[in-house]
């Protein structure tokens, strides 16, 4: 076995540490940011990852031309724990005809009209396709929780908000999630477990390198005031809906190339289970197959 095969084997071999199918007794604190930094080498992430990016477009490729079932991965994290960077690199060989990704952003005036997984739902995967959000619906668990005075441009009635509120929107996310596995959509959600010493470490780089500075804002800074209440509501919000047909992976994320191996092994894994296979073609098919193949090599 090769050496980039022996190391895709070790990363698929972490997914059950990281994986989370029941909240029961969850803690994120248990689970380290800056686990195994320093086990693997960027030259040994780059190859499995380039490995693991091959095969996962083979598989996209089954799960395109099958046309039965779809995969929805959420990317979640604190700001500058590599959401983009995660997309970028995972999903570089995939084909784009098969990939939709989502970025949720403040809601506008016709989304704030709706119900919050309004706009969540007329995003999920066609089938035969992968759809990525970039932050998604558990922002509504999450900045809302940890900035309550957001949901006053909601326009939700007093009587909604004022019992078991936030208990209630975990209830109606498990619920929606456990609704998309029904129907055929694989759900993987990630958090990339970034720890605050990294990132202020990125946030430095960013100001010192001009051309990244486009990517931060006063609000970044201003939000990691909030550090511990969003680990706390990032806590509350896994516990609440982890579950088999939807899991939690909380990928240590102080190591980017380490954390794109793992998102793709985890991706990779998820199609696996589902024996996809290109459709055979009926007889009458085949027939006309060999036949245009007969006028064409006759011409």
């Amino acid at each position: 076995m090769s050496q980039a095969s022996n190391g895709a084997s070790w990363a698929r071999s972490l997914l059950r540490r990281y994986r989370i199918e029941d909240g029961t007794g969850f803690r994120l604190k248990d689970h380290d940011p800056t686990h195994l930094l320093e086990r693997m080498g960027h030259a040994d992430a780059d190859q499995i990852l380039a490995d693991g990016v091959a095969r996962l477009a083979e598989l996209q490729t089954s799960l395109y031309a099958q046309n039965q079932w779809s995969l929805l991965l959420i990317l979640q994290g604190m700001d500058s724990a590599g959401k983009d960077s995660t997309i970028k690199h995972v999903m570089s060989g995939v084909n784009p005809q098969g990939v939709q990704v989502t970025s949720f952003k403040q809601p506008g005036p016709d989304e704030l009209a709706h119900d919050f997984l309004w706009r969540v739902h007329r995003a999920v995967p066609a089938r035969g396709q992968i759809g990525i959000f970039n932050r998604s619906h558990y922002e509504e668990v999450l900045i809302c929780r940890v900035h309550p005075e957001v949901l006053k441009h909601q326009g939700l009635p007093d009587e909604v908000t004022r019992h078991k509120f936030w208990r209630h929107r975990l209830e109606d996310i498990a619920a929606f999630e456990r609704y998309l596995a029904h129907q055929g959509v694989i759900i993987l959600k990630v958090f990339l477990n970034l720890s605050k010493e990294e990132q202020k470490r990125r946030f430095l780089s960013r100001l010192d390198t001009p051309r990244k500075h486009w990517k931060f804002s006063a609000h970044d800074l201003a939000e990691r005031d909030y550090w511990d209440d969003y680990q706390n509501v990032y806590e509350r919000a896994i516990a609440a809906t982890a579950a088999p047909h939807a899991p939690w992976y909380v990928v240590p994320a102080d190591h980017k190339p380490l954390a794109h191996v793992i998102v793709i092994e985890a991706l990779i894994r998820a199609l696996e289970r589902l024996d996809l296979h290109i459709p055979e073609l009926p007889p009458e098919e085949k027939q006309l197959l060999a036949k245009a193949r007969h006028e064409l090599e006759n011409e």
